[in-house]
């Protein structure tokens, strides 16, 4: 049983540096196709969908290439691949099309003449962003990170791929799942996969309630 706690504790804490690092990422360049025009867009678009459109075992295969012995980062001293560095940086490329989605939509939804009200009335960006950005978009933004919350704890192909199964270091609950099962240890493995319902399930009412609200808000 404390093995099944190590490796829940992993894909927790995996899951939530992925959604907090996705956050400013994701969000920026959600910003940023969302509000400007610009040549090259619908290329950047494109390649920060790219990993939706990939199995993930493809997707895993480059970044093995790139993380691993023999790569481009390991000749400058980086060796991320079979590491808990390496597979947060799967996780957070595998994700990104996700968050960057959400977040889009939810930037799209703004009312661009309050954007320029405040504008006029001379708010600069942070304060733009603190007083009508965020409050009208923070369901939206929420929502994305759940999602990518939720996502990566169910991620198999990507992290195996690129991370093994390496206990305390890699081996998350999806992995580990798929070893009990294979062993036919199917008491361990019901035990652990009533715990990753039971946090897909809060996700995904988290979701909704959010959902709800955002819609509302934008009626409104």
């Amino acid at each position: 049983m404390s093995e099944t706690w190590t490796v829940l504790a992993l894909s927790l804490k995996l899951a939530l540096l992925t959604a907090f690092l996705l956050l400013p990422l994701a969000g920026s360049l959600a910003w940023l196709t969302a509000r400007r025009t610009f040549a090259g867009k619908t290329l950047l678009e494109a390649l920060l969908l790219l990993p939706l459109t990939l199995p993930p075992t493809v997707l895993g295969y480059y970044l093995l290439l790139l993380l691993g012995k023999g790569g481009p980062l390991a000749r400058m001293g980086l060796e991320l691949a079979f590491t808990f560095p390496g597979i947060l940086l799967a996780s957070v490329l595998f994700n990104l099309p996700l968050a960057f989605n959400t977040y889009r939509e939810a930037f799209r939804a703004l009312d661009p003449t309050l954007l320029e009200t405040a504008r006029t009335l001379g708010a600069g960006p942070l304060k733009v962003w603190r007083g009508v950005v965020l409050p009208l978009t923070w369901p939206g933004l929420l929502s994305g990170t759940l999602l990518v919350f939720a996502h990566t704890l169910g991620e198999f192909g990507v992290v195996l791929m690129v991370g093994g199964s390496i206990p305390g270091e890699t081996k998350v609950a999806s992995i580990y799942l798929f070893e009990l099962t294979q062993a036919l240890r199917l008491e361990e493995a019901d035990r652990l996969a009533g715990l990753l319902l039971a946090l897909g399930f809060g996700s995904a009412l988290a979701l909704k309630v959010l959902e709800r609200r955002w819609k509302s808000g934008t009626a409104s």
